[in-house]
């Protein structure tokens, strides 16, 4: 069985220990920035830099922890530990800077804020996006390089991507990036007008956006964590494989499921030919599974089935990754597992 390769979560870790190092530099300016301008959309962007500092800890723990090997308590390894980190992450981005920053926004429309500070705020503003605008390129960067490794544009490896870690890191970075440019809008009305619902409704913004931001990293980390399919390509190159095989008749059923973001499991029961004897079949799936392993490094367990032919599930199957070929959505292809 091929061996884990690291260097994929060694360059996450990077983007995570930039990202890290940018929002504490930048959580306590902006705590300061904000006690001194009485701004809420500023105090709203101090706590949106606390839940990202919270978050980065969280991703590099949930690295660390992947990595440790099987045991007989969790005989596939911890490659879901990264999923787990991840949703707690996204619970951490609604909570503590979403619900926070609308809640200093509903204060300030309510009961008004003190004004100072301007140049100090704006100054505090600068630095932080320098900072989140570095962490931003870094993760960017990495998206790119491995958008180009897959042979897909930027936004779709952001979407199929398996590894939540850069995925928090791009999103958290760049909703950091649009909520520095809302605080400074609401607190550069605010000293124009005098009118400080300004910079409440500019708070709630943040704070608007922060809770988008949590609910689509949750969405996607739940499918991960519940066990999502691999990727459609991989999906039906694995059974074009299993297919093109001369000892298999049929491929009745193919089911795939991330146990890590570089880490497939690959189930499938297949028909093969009845000529075949005991022997021939056990070398016959040691050779398959080393084919499959060696074209595709992220398939690390490889479990096959003889069975005999089920015309049903097998027509459902072709439906299922025809359906992957022509791009339909995997969950609405999905053939009905058999009882």
């Amino acid at each position: 069985m091929a061996e884990p390769d690291e260097s994929d979560s060694s360059e996450s870790k990077g983007t995570v220990l930039v990202a890290l190092a940018a929002n504490l530099l930048i959580a306590a300016a902006k705590l300061v920035g904000g006690l001194i301008s009485g701004s809420s959309s500023m105090m709203a962007e101090a706590a949106h830099s606390v839940a990202d500092t919270m978050n980065q800890v969280f991703l590099l723990r949930s690295l660390r922890l992947s990595q440790r090997p099987a045991d007989s308590q969790h005989p596939f390894g911890y490659g879901k530990d990264r999923f787990f980190w991840s949703l707690l992450a996204a619970m951490g981005i609604f909570v503590a800077g979403a619900v926070f920053s609308v809640y200093e926004g509903v204060h300030t429309l309510l009961h008004g804020s003190a004004t100072g500070g301007f140049l100090i705020a704006f100054a505090v503003l600068a630095v932080a996006f320098v900072a989140e605008g570095t962490s931003w390129l870094r993760a960017v960067r990495q998206v790119r390089a491995e958008a180009r490794r897959n042979s897909r544009t930027v936004l779709e490896e952001i979407k199929r991507s398996a590894d939540p870690t850069v995925k928090t890191v791009v999103s958290e970075d760049s909703a950091a990036v649009v909520g520095i440019l809302l605080a400074a809008i609401g607190l550069g009305m605010r000293e124009l007008t005098g009118q400080a619902w300004w910079d409440g409704a500019a708070a709630i913004a943040i704070g608007l956006l922060l809770a988008v931001v949590a609910i689509l990293l949750g969405r996607d980390t739940r499918e991960l964590v519940i066990g999502r399919a691999a990727d459609p390509d991989l999906v039906v190159g694995i059974y074009d494989t299993l297919g093109e095989a001369p000892e298999v008749a049929e491929v009745v059923e193919l089911l795939t499921m991330h146990i890590g973001p570089e880490t497939v499991l690959v189930a499938a029961r297949i028909d093969l030919d009845n000529v075949l004897s005991g022997e021939e079949i056990e070398d016959f799936s040691t050779r398959l599974e080393r084919r499959l392993a060696q074209r595709w490094p992220t398939v690390r367990q490889v479990f096959l089935d003889p069975t005999r032919s089920d015309p049903g599930t097998a027509e459902r199957t072709r439906e299922y990754v025809d359906g992957l070929r022509s791009g339909a959505r995997a969950d609405q292809q999905r053939p009905a597992v058999p009882a």
